[in-house]
């Protein structure tokens, strides 16, 4: 039994397997008798609620997915939770709101705001014991029924990857390819069932 609960996240642009890679670490982990709980569905639950996403993203909406991630990560570890998967790790959504201000060509409305929004998420940062950022490949097609817009994309990718450079964020890149995905599924279960036999 894992004595603290494991904490993975994972960021990156929309439509990049970030859901798909954290569903392959929980089944293997399940297979190993782990309690594993898997966050995510922030932005749907925002939209139920009437806050924008996506390239509409606002501070408010960003600072509500934050805090509501933030409250779902303590939420699973409270039930008991030996594992936690963040599917978007909390600093995800200011790389969100980032690339939808610049995605509409709008000045912050307060400068100040986006740094709050970064203080609030990255206090989060040293409870995440493995982070994974999935890179975006424009030769992979987005899943049938998604309108994305390939420039929002692009720039919720460009803003993760600067992020991760200008704050040093120890992240492992998971690229399109199944043998990137596979080894990232491999570091995850390797890394908790040794901190459980730690």
């Amino acid at each position: 039994m894992v004595k603290t609960p494991v904490r993975i996240g994972v960021l990156g642009t929309h439509s990049t397997g970030k859901t798909t890679l954290m569903k392959r670490i929980q089944m293997e982990l399940r297979g190993h008798g782990l309690n594993v709980a898997r966050t995510g569905r922030l932005a749907k639950r925002a939209a139920a609620i009437s806050l924008p996403k996506m390239e509409h993203h606002t501070a408010l909406s960003t600072q509500w997915i934050i805090a509501q991630g933030i409250a779902d990560e303590a939420a699973a570890i409270a039930a008991g939770a030996e594992v936690v998967l963040a599917d978007r790790a909390s600093v995800d959504a200011v790389h969100y709101y980032t690339a939808a201000v610049e995605f509409r060509k709008e000045k912050e409305h307060n400068p100040e705001e986006r740094q709050q929004l970064w203080s609030l998420a990255s206090t989060q940062l040293a409870y995440y014991d493995l982070l994974f950022v999935t890179v975006l490949d424009f030769d992979v097609p987005v899943e049938q029924g998604h309108d994305y817009d390939p420039a929002y994309r692009f720039l919720v990718d460009l803003h993760t990857q600067r992020s991760i450079v200008d704050n040093d964020l120890p992240v492992c890149c998971v690229t399109s390819s199944e043998d990137s995905k596979d080894k990232a599924v491999q570091l995850a279960v390797e890394f908790v069932l040794e901190a459980r036999n730690a």
